[in-house]
């Protein structure tokens, strides 16, 4: 395994970069800052080397962004409405850095995201690494001390599968996922409009106001700028007069995909309409986030990249945002006696 420094944190701590390698040409290069995926690079229809996610060229940047470029977020993933959510009647004020939403994104500055983790390898082994971090209790405004462990692994059928585990000592959220930003022309390539996308998702969950908190109802796609259930370009339909569009600026919203809610299955495909890059991506978790890059402006990126609106889109398997204030959606509470068993499988083809 290739190891390599990666600069060193705020607090004087030096982190690596860890590059994973199958025989096909794939790499994927991971850091322990944040356990984040910082390349992930794929032969295009040419053969070309072609580095499809956003990131930076060592681990300064990363440190407090807000854009959260190959990010593995937790505990809590995504949006809990005005801060507070309520578990085991006891009720837990979060950090508000939702800016004038009032909620709690991410779990806030204390995320697992802008945390050190515990890399675990084999420097014999070319396609398996292991982190692990201890999310104390209260850190980040919830109970209990929450051990996880995100495992990667590269196959030699070019799928990069994400295996996240976790345990608690008190009841509490876990509900973790992948921010990667991803764009299959390459990742200085600009904008993604005319990507394809397909989502396994007949359903989605609308936002009552632009306050980004699903409502409770789960709404079909059919008819919808959302219908994603055919493939069609990510930019076919970004822009149309829609109130749900309106509210995200674009599209961040979690559609519900189809199936057993906690079997591993088709969630989403994407093609690069210049790289022939093909990608599934599968989990089994309830819901998706499909995010297209809205709010990112003039973001120096690796090796001299600038990166604009909508030059990326995210797929984030979640369960849905604040679901532990609203009983329509499955709770992400996890007890003492439970395990977290999380994954994302990425096959390109």
């Amino acid at each position: 395994m290739k190891i390599s420094e990666f600069g060193k944190t705020k607090n004087g701590e030096q982190t690596h970069l860890f590059t994973l390698e199958n025989s096909n040409g794939m790499k994927v290069k991971v850091c322990d800052y944040g356990a984040t995926l910082v390349s992930l690079i794929v032969p295009d229809k040419d053969g070309k080397d072609t580095d499809i996610v956003l990131g930076y060229d060592n681990v300064d940047p990363y440190q407090g962004a807000s854009a959260f470029f190959g990010a593995n977020v937790g505990r809590n993933a995504n949006r809990i409405k005005g801060a507070r959510c309520i578990i085991d009647g006891v009720e837990y004020n979060l950090e508000s850095n939702d800016g004038d939403n009032g909620n709690n994104l991410h779990s806030g500055s204390n995320c697992t995201a802008l945390k050190m983790w515990k890399a675990i390898y084999d420097e014999n082994v070319n396609d398996k690494i292991s982190f692990e971090i201890l999310s104390k209790d209260m850190e980040q405004g919830f109970p209990g001390n929450l051990k996880v462990n995100l495992t990667y692994i590269l196959t030699e059928d070019n799928e990069l599968i994400l295996n996240y585990k976790g345990t608690t000592d008190k009841t509490t959220i876990a509900n973790f996922t992948n921010h990667s930003y991803y764009n299959l022309n390459g990742h200085n390539s600009g904008e993604v409009y005319e990507q394809k996308l397909m989502i396994n998702g007949d359903y989605f969950t609308p936002f009552a106001t632009n306050n980004s908190i699903p409502s409770g109802e789960i709404r079909s796609v059919k008819g919808t700028p959302m219908d994603f259930t055919e493939m069609k370009s990510i930019g076919r339909d970004i822009d149309v007069e829609d109130e749900q569009l309106k509210f995200g600026t674009g599209y961040d919203h979690n559609f519900m995909i189809n199936g057993n809610a906690h079997e591993l299955r088709l969630a989403a495909k994407a093609i690069g309409d210049k790289s022939g890059i093909k990608m599934e991506l599968y989990t089994d978790t309830p819901g998706l986030q499909l995010y297209t890059a809205n709010f990112v402006s003039d973001e120096s990126g690796k090796n001299g990249a600038v990166y604009n609106r909508r030059h990326a889109f995210c797929l984030e398997p979640q369960y849905v945002p604040d679901n532990i204030n609203n009983d329509k959606f499955e709770s992400a509470i996890l007890k003492p006696d439970e395990e977290y068993n999380m994954n994302i499988k990425l096959k390109f083809l």
